[in-house]
């Protein structure tokens, strides 16, 4: 479901982007529609779980109460959600941390982040149960899978690092989309790149028992593994209307997680990603706590979790040069 890749981004292409043509947009009555400001939202991908917050908003009118008309676009090209922001033909997009600082550092996208949206890393190393890999440790001498990403190489290196083996200890091999059934078919021993709330609950549907465990566990920095991005010029106030209403519908869907997800169900994009009303409800609930913790509110950012990212991904060799850590996220409500 993620796709993560390292930037070559020209932005001058931007200018002939498409988005898919099956967006979802708030529909206010008429008499209201003309004083609404219209924004357009590109997700990261079809709608799912994680988005259960933005279609609550939209259902509950939350951003007509904050003056806004809200486009939800989906992705045609993995790098919509941050360059059409950069080049502003879309306001907010939704991407992930790591990508967001190569892309500023490596590039000079012009963006920032203003929120982040789950507080800790939904990506794992996962496993059928039957491997017993429960740790980097168990990894020394298996073959991974993974997804074109030199980003998933360096994660795993450094687990092994945190461990004291070999980083070159582990084959890894480029499965690409195929990251479940690479392991089903026994092609490989484990797979990093699959999402805890979302290929753990389709693997146990599917009747695979599987084991997982977190880099973060391992000596790989916290991150935030989505965040909204927009362009590093967009209006605070225009930013902090579209956040309020996104902490309004979180804070429906903390409360009344059934009915979100009725309503995130009824904008399900069956051609593309017709989704699973049990996987769905497993991925809520295991969002809701990872979204909003005792520690950190929902959408806030923590200056160390940057700066901490930006070292380790400047060590790696991920990113030419560090970047300010100021000139990449800020906190606005």
């Amino acid at each position: 479901m993620k796709i993560k890749k390292l930037l070559s981004l020209a932005l001058s292409t931007v200018m002939c982007f498409s988005l898919s043509a099956c967006g979802t947009s708030s529909s206010p009555s008429n008499d209201k529609e003309k004083s609404l400001k219209e924004i357009d939202v590109i997700l990261d991908w079809y709608p799912n779980a994680v988005h259960s917050f933005l279609y609550a908003a939209m259902d509950k009118g939350y951003f007509e109460e904050e003056g806004l008309k809200v486009n939800l676009k989906f992705p045609s090209n993995p790098t919509d959600p941050l360059a059409l922001p950069a080049a502003k033909k879309a306001d907010f997009g939704i991407y992930y941390m790591q990508d967001i600082i190569m892309a500023r550092a490596n590039e000079k996208v012009p963006v920032k982040s203003v929120g982040a949206i789950v507080q800790s890393p939904l990506n794992i190393v996962m496993s059928l149960k039957e491997k017993n890999i429960t740790s980097p440790k168990d990894l020394v001498g298996k073959t991974v899978g993974y997804s074109s990403n030199p980003l998933s190489e360096e994660i795993i290196k450094t687990m092994l690092a945190d461990i004291n083996e070999d980083p070159n200890s582990v084959k890894l091999i480029d499965v690409g989309f195929e990251l479940m059934s690479s392991m089903t078919t026994k092609q490989v021993d484990a797979t990093i790149g699959a999402l805890v709330n979302h290929e753990v609950p389709v693997m146990r549907k599917e009747g695979h028992e599987v084991d997982y465990f977190s880099p973060v566990d391992f000596g790989v920095p916290n991150y935030y593994e989505l965040a909204f991005v927009t362009n590093e010029n967009t209006s605070d106030e225009l930013s902090t209307k579209f956040l309020k209403a996104c902490e309004k519908g979180f804070k429906y869907t903390k409360e009344n997680p059934d009915e979100a997800l009725k309503i995130l169900l009824s904008h399900e994009e069956k051609e593309n990603f017709p989704l699973t009303e049990s996987v769905e409800k497993e991925s809520l609930d295991m969002l809701l706590p990872l979204m909003e913790t005792k520690d950190s509110k929902f959408l806030n950012q923590d200056e160390n979790v940057w700066q901490n990212n930006i070292d380790w991904l400047k060590e790696k060799g991920l990113i030419k040069e560090k970047i300010n850590v100021n000139d990449i996220f800020k906190n606005l409500i």
